[in-house]
């Protein structure tokens, strides 16, 4: 289990977003730092292979130095009650940049699978616009002059990260997925491609999310012939192709 500040004392990815600004204030940072000190004290002993930290949810809107530094008190905080705590950082701008600057701290950090964000955002009703874009009919995904297949996947989102650990920071992918209106058939082809990438980087993944529209249960989507499992409606082919990989 990961422990994840979704809505962390002066920021969050949501909706509504915090009043306060917690990369700039210095005192929410205090009230964050604290926060993040008695979770470690409550958890100490409870091995990393079952607990781990993830500081904050998809920081967007803010630099790499005001990051480093709110990241750097909270993970001295933490150490101070559980030396050994495994700690992982999103990347910045939704986890999509990894960052250098974390490297000095022995963090692991987070990536994310929701790209190209045409094919696993189309038709969300929390992205303006997204009910307006052309209909994503085949995977790879091809985009003007640009095709969208594991190679290019690879060299434009994923290469940077791998190159990241090389320095010596563990990588993972934090959340991935394509929400219900994406047809069946290219998310499956999309998620293939993407859990051989990761397999072969050695990384681990988590699917976003298990229950619901991007995920194997309830996921609601019109094109799924689903099975019924304990009262819910389980996709089972996007089951086996996770259990596969």
């Amino acid at each position: 289990m990961q422990l994840n500040f979704h809505r962390a004392p002066g920021y969050t990815v949501a909706s509504p977003p915090e009043p306060l600004n917690l990369w700039k204030d210095e005192e929410v940072q205090k009230i964050c730092v604290h926060h993040w000190a008695q979770f470690a004290k409550r958890y100490k002993g409870i091995p990393n292979r079952r607990l781990s930290f993830n500081l904050f949810n998809e920081p967007a809107g803010v630099d790499a130095e005001p990051h480093r530094k709110v990241v750097e008190r909270v993970v001295e905080a933490i150490r101070k009650e559980d030396a050994n705590r495994l700690i992982v950082c999103d990347g910045r701008d939704w986890g999509m940049t990894p960052n250098e600057d974390l490297t000095a701290l022995n963090v692991a950090q987070a990536t994310r699978g929701y790209y190209p964000f045409r094919l696993t955002h189309y038709r969300a009703e929390w992205v303006q616009g997204s009910d307006r874009w052309e209909p994503v009919n085949e995977y790879p995904l091809r985009e003007g002059d640009t095709v969208w297949d594991k190679a290019r996947l690879w060299e434009r989102w994923y290469a940077p990260w791998k190159a990241l650990e090389g320095k010596g920071v563990g990588i993972m992918v934090g959340e991935f997925g394509a929400y219900k209106h994406t047809p069946h058939a290219v998310v499956l082809a999309w998620m293939r491609d993407l859990l051989e990438l990761w397999k072969q980087a050695g990384w681990g993944w988590a699917l976003w999310n298990f229950r619901g529209s991007f995920g194997v249960i309830d996921s609601e989507r019109a094109d799924v012939q689903y099975q019924s499992w304990r009262g819910h409606k389980l996709d089972r082919p996007m089951l086996e192709l996770l259990q596969a990989m």
